[in-house]
């Protein structure tokens, strides 16, 4: 038996107990940022949202985001059992909801099916921002520093596991999951979702029951002035992130507005915080060194994980050709070294206590193995990806389990909550900021490329623009880019038959279409003082179709070989930019103080709530 507190003692079973619900939990979390994305083509094209499709992403990430700080806050005052039950059963009926997304059509103030899901994503993400912070504060409750590393360690296994796991689940929910119950059908997708629900129920159950309800006495009120204008300070600007080269451009009034606002609000945030005793955000956090260096290179890291993580199964589905499920296969090697980094670096720490080697190492690791991702394109096997993918996840292992580590040390028991909550909220800024720059990068190199890769599209008006969803979709279904490309041509067929039959407007599109050769175009000229007999017309459009048949299997290959090497060229491009955000966290880490894990667990001084 262990005692945590006055006359207060829990058993060894009901620790290994506790650990077990908080390692399910952590797999709740971790699975919900993986199994999405091989669902997510289904589900927009069933829900009609095609143009909301990062909105699915973003309203989750926005609202767990910005509550992180908040719940650690809460978990210091009423306890984090209560907060992480809380929040739990607000995760699992946010996943319940977004199953139900447009069963029932149109509904008042929620919208469409595709508004609904996205809503219910935020829902979803209130839950999620109490998950990660109350499950580590209640290991730093209940175990020391030095046995806390080890078990930090199991806790980034678990994202290595969940991105191995996720993509495959999701696809296949996605493709064999549907069925019919009571007359109703049940589309796969919506078990990306329900699935969630059995798992949650038994974490909830085991952390009711099983977890003891620890207080560390802190006393106060919440701050609510603090919570809204974390709210103001980050909502528009990560809304600006996301929207900045997409939706609007990056000088745009609406914009500049926005990150105006933002930059007034963290100034009076700063402001009232430092005058608020029970502030969500001390700024005494911030004379700690420790605190400031640890997560400035936490979120700089943060960024680079997310980018990498995020895009690698596009190139793999997109330039390499995988499915994909399979993609979700391919990305084990990036894990398997992510999880071999994690655990080797949270074994050894608890060992000897040197954790800076670690971070340092690993940063140029990470270097190492983004710079061998610049060099991939069409031609890379799967094995050449393979063996950059393990080195990049050894470089970013060692953060994932010690930056929690590291930050608890440097403060009393009182203030672990907060000072936990305030590092994850650090590193979800940092990944969400990451999804904006690299998205944006990325939307930039694509413009850039696409133009100069991909031949002309047969039309009747011209070379149409070729948007990046249209190439994606031209590459992961070819039956549809030839129907396309036979279509357009028989458009231009019609539209040059008219033209013969002396139509001005036809006779003046085809004028205009530079992809008409010069001896048609005067043909067609002539036929607006004389038109062809329809018998004629009909001979010459028969001769044009014979011949551009034979073109259309040439021009499928073309497109897609440019469309492959358009999305290598902005992906890889990508990779090299993010190069020089990684050696920003390389020069950090350099300056992460040196401090002693040796100290009593800091549940021994805390006291216990009933």
């Amino acid at each position: 038996m262990n005692e945590l507190a006055s006359g207060v003692t829990l058993s060894d079973k009901d620790k290994r107990t506790t650990l077990i619900a908080l390692l399910i939990v952590f797999l709740l979390a971790a699975l919900d940022m993986t199994i999405l994305s091989t669902a997510m083509p289904r589900i927009v094209a069933e829900l009609e949202g095609l143009e909301l499709y990062a909105w699915v992403t973003t309203s989750y990430m926005l609202a767990s985001t910005v509550l992180v700080p908040i719940y650690g806050k809460l978990g210091d005052l009423y306890g984090r059992k209560l907060i992480l039950v809380i929040g739990i059963s607000i995760f699992l009926l946010g996943s319940m909801l977004c199953g139900i997304s447009g069963e029932f059509g149109d509904l008042p103030l929620l919208g469409d099916g595709m508004q609904q899901l996205i809503i219910f994503r935020a829902v979803k993400g209130v839950g999620g921002a109490a998950l990660f912070t109350s499950a580590i504060g209640i290991i730093a409750d209940i175990y020391p520093p030095l046995q806390r590393a080890k078990f930090m360690g199991l806790f980034g296994a678990i994202f290595g596991i969940a991105s191995i796991v996720g993509p495959a689940l999701g696809g296949f929910l996605t493709d064999y999951a549907t069925v019919t119950m009571f007359g109703h059908e049940i589309a796969g997708w919506r078990w990306v979702f329900y699935a969630n629900v059995p798992l949650g129920i038994v974490a909830l159950l085991m952390i009711a029951y099983k977890t003891p309800r620890l207080n560390h006495g802190s006393k106060g009120v919440i701050d609510f002035a603090g919570a809204f204008l974390i709210l103001v300070v980050f909502i528009p600007f990560l809304l600006a992130l996301t929207w900045g080269g997409n939706r609007y451009p990056w000088n745009s009034p609406i914009l500049l507005g926005m990150f105006a606002v933002s930059a007034v609000a963290l100034v009076i945030f700063v402001l009232v915080e430092r005058r608020t005793p029970d502030a969500i955000m001390p700024m005494s956090l911030f004379k700690s060194r420790v605190f400031v260096i640890t997560n400035l290179t936490s979120f700089v890291i943060g960024m680079a994980f997310l980018g990498v993580v995020m895009f690698m199964p596009l190139f793999m589905q997109v330039v390499l050709g995988v499915n994909a499920t399979n993609s979700g296969f391919s990305m084990f090697p990036l894990m398997l070294g992510l999880m071999i980094g994690s655990i080797l670096s949270g074994r050894v720490v608890s060992r000897t206590g040197q954790y800076k080697p670690f971070m340092v190492g690993g940063a140029a690791v990470l270097i190492a193995g983004v710079f061998l991702l610049g060099g991939i394109g069409p031609e890379t096997t799967q094995l050449e990806l393979a063996w950059r993918m393990v080195v990049v996840g050894l470089g970013l292992g060692p953060s994932q389990s010690l930056v929690n580590l590291i930050v608890q040390a440097a403060f009393p028991p009182q203030q672990i909550g907060v000072a936990t909550s305030s590092t994850q909220f650090f590193r979800q800024i940092g990944n969400t900021v990451g999804v904006a720059i690299f998205g944006t990068l990325l939307t930039l190199n694509l413009t850039a490329e696409l133009p100069r890769q991909l031949p002309p599209m047969p039309s009747s008006a011209g070379s149409p623009a070729f948007d990046m969803s249209q190439a994606q979709s031209s590459v992961m279904n070819p039956g549809a880019l030839r129907a396309r490309i036979e279509g357009d041509l028989e458009a231009m067929l019609s539209t040059l038959g008219q033209a013969y039959a002396g139509d001005a407007a036809a006779i003046a599109a085809v004028q205009a279409n530079t992809q008409v050769p010069a001896q048609i175009r005067e043909q067609v000229q002539a036929a607006a003082t004389q038109p062809l007999p329809p018998a004629e017309i009909d001979q010459r459009l028969n001769t044009l179709r014979s011949l551009l048949a034979g073109q259309v299997d040439s021009l499928v290959t073309r497109i897609e070989s440019g469309v492959r090497l358009a999305f290598s060229n902005a992906i890889t491009s990508m990779f090299s930019t993010s190069l020089w955000i990684i050696l920003l966290g390389f020069v950090l880490s350099l300056f992460i103080p040196v401090i002693s894990l040796q100290r009593p667990a800091p549940a021994m001084h805390a006291r216990a709530e009933g």
